[in-house]
């Protein structure tokens, strides 16, 4: 079970799809959550930037008092009157004083203030006391003391000031980073808009690699519509211009094949004509043998041309009936061909192309192997027609070469049995008309086996 998921996982990750889908959703995840870092140093810096406002603010508030009633303001903090301020405890040192606070400082006060300012732990600003409201207070016990810190500076008078001013604790607002639901939702949004841009980004090279799919089986395909960005559609047309050269190049071969296998029967027939007036009957016969030959070969090249032309119209057809047909003619022509199962159903192929590739698979059969059984499958959405013989078979190492023109297997030597070797290459040529294949197999309990294999 685990091991094709990673198969499939692999396969995917290799593909265009899986690799784009991997690039995005790793960019946009690390994207977001830098954009996060930055957003909550930008945060915690507003955090500290505004309680050193309040700071300063509380800093200037009582030295704004101070320097319109002295003695009254001295008395009042001593006293810790004033909320929020009193004057700083004796002793307390300023072991990590904060630049920042005095900078900000010292631009209210001015330069001759030479203030000083920090934060200190609260214990120092405030010891425990009956006095003290988390002893006396209900519902406040173990509540953070406020946040204590000590600022000096020289007033406008010479006199060298000491406060300690107090602010409600705030406490930084945690980071949403630290909380994995968030990560999961950066991750999955990722992801869904990385699948999403992958897929489109991959569609107009999916249709191009199923337009060349079916132009490596047909050498009539449909062109591809040319619509998309100005890049697809130029990679459209020119695949398109391709295809058109493609088989503009192969009309000409077929025409001047065709041209050529036509013109030489002309002759032919005069050289029959005078063959028969040679006087030695057995030269005469080994002449007219040759002759028959050579008026084969002609013929066949000729089918060979028509083969490729690929001008008939698609139809539905049922195959069964097709193939019924098709071994009952046989039968009554005295061949040895056997219908042997069917696959039920229809297809959509090229009628007269289907007829002659399976004809000149069921004629080598027989030819070489004996006799031919006829059978049909459906399998994965295709339909398979099997056409096997009961012969010797061929060499493994040359099933692909008997679909190489003039190309015969040891087979067919023996006996001097006719043939030119060119009716697999016109069947294969067939199949290719209706977008299908023809293999070779040799069958585990001996013969072979012929297969066409087509969309169902």
């Amino acid at each position: 079970m685990i091991i094709p998921v990673v198969a499939r996982a692999r396969n995917f990750f290799r593909s265009l799809v899986g690799r784009i889908f991997l690039l995005l959703t790793v960019g946009m995840t690390v994207a977001a959550v830098l954009a996060l870092l930055v957003a909550e140093q930008a945060r915690h810096l507003d955090f500290e930037r505004w309680r050193l406002q309040r700071v300063v603010a509380s800093a200037v508030d009582i030295a704004q008092r101070l320097s319109h009633d002295p003695a009254r303001i001295e008395a009042m903090l001593e006293d810790q009157r004033i909320m929020g301020a009193r004057t700083a405890p004796r002793g307390v040192a300023l072991t990590d004083p904060n630049p920042a606070l005095a900078q900000a400082l010292e631009s209210r006060f001015g330069p001759h203030s030479n203030p000083e300012a920090g934060q200190v732990p609260s214990g120092l600003c405030f010891a425990a006391s009956k006095a003290d409201p988390n002893n006396r207070a209900a519902g406040l016990i173990d509540t953070p003391r406020p946040d204590c810190w000590i600022v000096r500076f020289t007033d406008e008078t010479g006199e060298r000031r000491s406060l300690a001013l107090y602010l409600p604790h705030l406490v930084k607002p945690p980071s949403n980073l630290a909380k994995p639901i968030y990560l999961l939702l950066i991750l999955l949004s990722s992801a869904g808009l990385a699948i999403v841009v992958a897929r489109f980004v991959s569609t107009p090279l999916r249709r191009l690699e199923r337009a060349a799919e079916a132009f490596s089986v047909s050498v009539d395909p449909e062109e591809i519509p040319e619509r998309g960005p100005e890049e697809v559609r130029a990679a459209l047309s020119t695949f398109n211009l391709m295809q058109r050269r493609v088989r503009a190049g192969f009309a000409e071969r077929t025409q001047l094949l065709a041209a050529i296998s036509h013109d030489l029967q002309t002759p032919l027939t005069r050289l029959r004509l005078r063959l028969e007036l040679v006087e030695n009957e057995e030269l005469r016969a080994r002449l007219l043998q040759d002759h028959q030959a050579m008026l084969t070969l002609v013929r066949e090249g000729l089918d060979l041309a028509a083969s490729t032309e690929a001008q008939e119209d698609w139809s539905v057809i049922d195959i069964d009936s097709l193939l019924t047909s098709m071994a009952e003619d046989a039968q009554d022509l005295g061949a040895p061909v056997r219908f042997l199962a069917g696959c039920g159903g229809t297809v959509r192929v090229k009628p007269n192309a289907l007829t002659r590739c399976v004809s000149n698979l069921v004629t080598n059969a027989v030819k070489y192997g004996g006799s031919a059984d006829i059978g049909c499958a459906r399998q994965g959405g295709r339909v398979l027609i099997e056409v096997r013989d009961h012969g010797p078979g061929i060499a493994p190492d040359q099933l692909d070469q008997m679909f190489e023109p003039f190309t015969r297997g040891a087979a067919g030597q023996p006996g001097g049995r006719p043939g030119t070797g060119i009716g697999l290459t016109i069947a294969r040529s067939l199949a290719l008309s209706f977008e299908a294949s023809v293999r070779l197999a040799n069958a585990p309990d001996g013969g072979l086996v012929a297969t066409i294999d087509m969309r169902a």
